[in-house]
């Protein structure tokens, strides 16, 4: 016999320990580094816990933005590597965690971005810090690394001021 048991979490909030849909945002990555981000989630190196892609890709994000020309090493990758591969090249959707979102998303809109510079979608953006990172260090241990620091930023962000170190 199986029971059934009451959701007893609030109905604006999601149950302890899970990811609420607004804590991820969906983008799209380019395939050629969704296979590198792929390789990285089946590694022997992601055990305990398990990371999944919004984990891995946001650890780039982060990755790349602890590093304060990430501006620039992002459009430089863009004008140079990405935009010689075909427009058409496939993209994954996946989701990233809504902190590294934002930081994609202000270098979306930021001046170098805009009008004389081509304009960059969201998409080669998240694919130019995941492409960084395997360049970088092609066996993703920093990225793994990284993942970990997210998680705990993470945790530590729910808990509130008083948890916090």
């Amino acid at each position: 016999m199986l029971i059934a048991m009451p959701n007893t979490s609030p109905a604006s909030q999601p149950p302890e320990g899970t990811a609420g849909t607004s804590d991820v945002v969906e983008t799209r990555l380019w395939l050629e580094e969704h296979h590198w981000l792929y390789a990285l989630l089946r590694s022997e190196s992601n055990v305990a816990p398990t990371f999944r892609i919004p984990d891995l890709m946001s650890a780039c994000v982060a990755l790349v933005f602890g590093n304060e020309d990430a501006a620039e090493r992002i459009f430089g990758f863009l004008g140079t590597a990405l935009v010689m591969r075909s427009p058409t090249t496939p993209r994954r959707r996946e989701s990233l965690w809504r902190p590294q979102f934002e930081l994609l998303h202000d270098l979306q809109c930021s001046p170098a971005n805009r009008h004389p510079n081509p304009k960059f979608q969201l998409d080669q953006l998240t694919t130019a810090c995941v492409a960084l990172c395997q360049l970088q260090d092609d066996s993703g241990a920093a990225v793994l690394v990284q993942a970990r620091r997210n998680m705990v930023e993470r945790h530590l962000t729910h808990l509130g001021p008083r948890h916090q170190r």
